[in-house]
Parts: C-alpha cells; sequence; structure tokens
C-alpha cells in the first residue's frame, strides 16, 4: 500500500468539508472517531510485567473504519453462522422506484420499520401459500449506499428459508418455491410501501419539499408501476453471509483502491 492509513489521512486533511453543522451528527460523530482510531484520543490499554510495559491505544469501532469496519464484518459473519441452522435458503432483494429514495433520505425516521415490513410480506406469503412460518433475517443496514458513486439506494437483502414449519400439523415443510411467485410478493411489497407512506403523510409524520397533494399524485403514479424484486437461491448460508457481509458492517471504500492521495 502506497499510503499508510489513507482513509484517515484523507479525513484529517479534509476535515473542514465535513466537520460542519449542515453535516449529518451521526456521520460527523464517526468520521472524527475514524480519525482517532488507534490513538490516546480515545484510550488505551496498559500490558506490563516486572521488567515492561506496553501501551495499546483503543480502537475506534466506527463503521467507517477500513481496520475495524472489516473486523466487525468477519464477527458478524461468525455470529450469524453460528445462529442459522443448517438449511436451504434464499435470498430476496426488495426494492422500489427512485422516485422514493428521496422520501427515505429525508425522512430516515421511516427507515426503521422497512425491516419489518418486508418481513411481514413474506411471513403473510407464506401462510398464505403454504400455511407455514420461516425463518427471516434482514439485513440491519438495508438502506444503504452502494456503487463507485455511492448513490443512495433504499432496499432490502433478505435471507429466508427455503422451507417452513406448518404450526398446524406440527411438521416442517420443504420446497417452498419463491421464485415461482416473485410477481405476487412484488405486489405485496408494494402495497406495504405505498400504505406506509400514505399514512404518514396522513399523521404528518413525513417531511418533504413537494405538496401533500403532489405527493398522493405520485405515490399513485408509482403504486400503478411495476417494480423490481429479486428471488436468488443460496448454495449455504455462508454463501449469504459472505454476499451480505459487504453490506452491513464493511466501509463502502477498501483502502487498498486508494492509489494517490493530492490535494
Amino acid at each position: 500500500m502506497r499510503h499508510k492509513q489513507p482513509v484517515k489521512q484523507i479525513l484529517i486533511a479534509a476535515r473542514g468539508y465535513w466537520d460542519r453543522p449542515e453535516t449529518r451528527l451521526a456521520v460527523r460523530q464517526n468520521f472524527d472517531k475514524v480519525t482517532k482510531c488507534g490513538t490516546l484520543a480515545l484510550g488505551a490499554e496498559v500490558f506490563s510485567s516486572e521488567t515492561e510495559a506496553k501501551l495499546v491505544p483503543h480502537t475506534c469501532k466506527a463503521r467507517p473504519c477500513p481496520s475495524c469496519g472489516h473486523r466487525a464484518t468477519i464477527q458478524w459473519q461468525r455470529e450469524q453462522w453460528r445462529a442459522l441452522p443448517d438449511i436451504p435458503y434464499v435470498g430476496i432483494v426488495f426494492t422500489m422506484p427512485d422516485v422514493l429514495w428521496p422520501i427515505f433520505r429525508q425522512n430516515r425516521h421511516l427507515q426503521h420499520d422497512l425491516p419489518r415490513l418486508a418481513s411481514a410480506v413474506i411471513q403473510q406469503w407464506a401462510k398464505l401459500k403454504y400455511g407455514v412460518r420461516v425463518l427471516i433475517m434482514v439485513i440491519p443496514q438495508i438502506p444503504h449506499t452502494f456503487g463507485g458513486r455511492l448513490n443512495f439506494n433504499s432496499h432490502l437483502h433478505i435471507l429466508v428459508s427455503a422451507s417452513g414449519l406448518k404450526e398446524s400439523e406440527g411438521r416442517w415443510v420443504d420446497g417452498l418455491a419463491f421464485a415461482e411467485k416473485k410477481s405476487i410478493l412484488m405486489r405485496m411489497w408494494r402495497f406495504a410501501i405505498i400504505t406506509y407512506l400514505r399514512t404518514a403523510l396522513d399523521a404528518n409524520v413525513l417531511t418533504s419539499n413537494s405538496s401533500p397533494q403532489m405527493l398522493r399524485t405520485s405515490l399513485k403514479r408509482q403504486y400503478e408501476r411495476w417494480w423490481s424484486i429479486d428471488v436468488d437461491a443460496f448454495e449455504s448460508k455462508e454463501h449469504f453471509l459472505r454476499y451480505a457481509g459487504r453490506y452491513v458492517r464493511r466501509p463502502p471504500i477498501a483502502q487498498c483502491r486508494f492509489v494517490e492521495i493530492t490535494d
């Protein structure tokens, strides 16, 4: 690596651009932690013997930190691997039209309910189609930036068991065909999101630069269009966890990709 800790170098040099009142507090706090990672500013542990002592500075534990973020990824994958049973799974990606992205970006409090809505949609579909309950894991940091331009894109990555418990008979049912009924899942997801946003608008907990009437017209238009969702079978839970780990904990830019730092 040509530069040692390039992300930290850039954040320190560019503090005047991000450490401003108009920047979200969470961003400022995490960036500030990265600049102090591995320094005495965050405290330290002292390990000593009769002959010598070693001072080990604390790390920042912030997600944007390449070092701490990578470690958190591995730890998260290990924890989920131990918790998930060894059964077949499918991965479902719920998206929404880009017209709705600014709404969730401006109303971040509404994002917290997206995993719950997605889980309810999938459970309801499995109950109606097969009469079963399935295992569901929604990636915690779902609405996330992605791609080279780090565009904001609200969508969910979900791990779902390809089998489920039929409680009325006390037996496990295999072979749930999610991919074959993708259009039904899409319509249920679309209904859940549009209904949720309409309810938030009526309750005056949705902020927008558009008027309420314009928002209602836009929501009606988005409800009438096709939404894209994806269903993929995973070879194992390890396969999904490797795929999902980069979204959950790992920072968006790897340090190895920095080839030069200039003014």
